[in-house]
């Protein structure tokens, strides 16, 4: 039998693996939007199992076993480790179609040179195999970025966090690649998480001084801002539902804050009056900074409240939400815009229908000053495969540039996960060979070459000021 995963695999025609092979395949890694532990890559930590590398946090696999009708117990529950690879593998062999399958054996043979497929009968040799690899040097976290082809990468960071693991690694040269924080002032908002007055209370800690209204909140935040830039920080990053940004005072906004400071719930609209505010406060103090701006639009958290209270967030109960409105987006930006305080910016929408629609208002905002200052990100999530990327991929050649794009990232908690780079190269190439094949577009190898060179890391180093 014809191994699973050759050199060729997902390029159907000559010019798609051509253009692979002598194009994308060795091109570096900016992975600007992550979830991995800077704590742990300070330490360098090792992994006891395949489980604790694979499994551990990984909602998307858990939303698969679950699935698969696999008990609690054996996903974020207290199972011992090789019962929960046993459990995963169960589920692999019963999740053809699934991205997942895909990424599970590109990451085998990546990493540690497993061609089998991963099921029932081959999952107890896999476990040994992969766990005797683990005890080596080579399988720490450091060594998993250096070997994936990594330059760069941002975490996820709070604007409470004190960075400390980023400046200690910024100071060690004996590790080549830039890991750099992220500034995400999620829980700032949404007033409507049980944690908000907690997490004010922090801030106002680590800040020394109150965030008793709106605008010493905006204080505190500009001088995490501040912090973070000083400790290497190029992008910002929020997740919202689908806000109206056509409406909501400022008036309405700060009472709205004082409410949810006091406990009570907050209505839609004096939700929507808050958010809109001080993502109006963010976007320009993100101007001020120089950071990218990302937006993250149309997710529906903790659906499973059951669950949900038995597992805490990040567990598998998100969804995909209702798509925001080209009003809304329009509006927002046109408001930075009045004034020239509108940063480079990157859009993503859960909602695969949004592409077109986010394109083409995108389109409206670019400017001569910053090549393609508005990009429509990569798709998100539940759209992170093959058809969700040629869909984004088809709709920014419509309505924009392809050749401006600044390509894949990981979102990912997980060490393996660079093999979603390789997956996102594969699908551009073929998408392209296969137009070159039609005669859609030149068959002009060095051009289209460099345009899937800049994609894979050259137009992400670019846009966000990569040294």
């Amino acid at each position: 039998m014809k191994s699973y995963i050759d050199e060729d695999f997902m390029l159907h025609t000559r010019t798609a693996a051509r253009l692979y092979h002598r194009y994308a395949e060795k091109e570096p890694i900016f992975d600007f939007h992550c979830h991995l532990s800077p704590k742990e890559i300070l330490e360098d930590v090792k992994f006891s199992n395949i489980s604790d590398v694979w499994l551990s946090g990984d909602h998307y696999k858990w939303r698969l076993m679950r699935a698969c009708g696999i008990p609690e117990e054996y996903i974020t529950g207290n199972a011992d480790p090789y019962e929960k690879f046993l459990r995963w593998a169960q589920t692999v062999e019963k999740s053809i179609g699934n991205p997942l399958y895909i990424w599970t054996h590109l990451e085998l043979k990546n990493y540690f040179g497993v061609t089998e497929l991963l099921n029932s009968e081959s999952a107890p040799a896999i476990w040994n195999i992969c766990n005797e690899k683990l005890q080596k040097p080579e399988f720490s976290a450091r060594n998993l970025i250096v070997k994936s082809g990594v330059k760069a990468l941002c975490t996820t960071d709070d604007p409470a966090d004190d960075l400390a693991c980023h400046r200690a690694l910024a100071a060690d040269e004996s590790f080549p690649v830039k890991v750099l924080p992220a500034y995400r002032p999620e829980t700032a908002l949404h007033p409507e998480q049980p944690n908000f007055q907690a997490w004010i209370v922090k801030l106002e800690e680590v800040c020394g001084q109150k965030a008793a209204t709106l605008s010493e909140l905006e204080n505190a935040l500009e001088k995490r801002a501040l912090y973070f830039r000083e400790s290497g920080c190029l992008i910002a990053d929020q997740s919202l539902l689908s806000p109206n940004f056509t409406c909501g005072t400022r008036e309405e906004a700060e009472s709205a804050y004082c409410k949810a400071l006091s406990g009570s719930q907050l209505t839609a609209a004096e939700l929507n009056a808050y958010q809109t505010q001080l993502m109006l406060f963010l976007g320009r103090l993100y101007h001020r900074m120089g950071f990218v701006m990302q937006l993250h639009f149309g997710v529906l958290r903790n659906c499973n409240s059951r669950l949900f209270y038995r597992t805490g967030p990040d567990a598998g109960f998100d969804s995909t939400g209702d798509g925001i409105s080209a009003a809304s987006v329009a509006a927002f930006f046109d408001k930075l815009n009045r004034t020239d305080e509108r940063p480079p910016t990157v859009v993503y929408s859960l909602n695969a229908c949004d592409d077109d629609k986010l394109a083409s208002v995108l389109g409206c905002f670019q400017e001569g000053s910053f090549p393609q200052k508005m990009q429509l990100g990569a798709p998100w999530w539940f759209s992170d495969h093959r058809d969700g990327m040629r869909k984004q991929m088809k709709a920014l050649a419509n309505t924009g540039l392809l050749s401006g794009f600044i390509g894949m990232l990981t979102d990912s908690r997980s060490f393996l996960s660079y093999a979603r780079h390789e997956y996102f190269r594969r699908v551009l190439c073929d998408l392209l060979g296969s137009w070159m094949e039609q005669g859609d577009i030149p068959s002009d190898e060095s051009l289209i070459g460099e345009m899937i060179a800049n994609i894979c890391f050259g137009n992400s180093a670019a846009y966000f000021g990569l040294k």
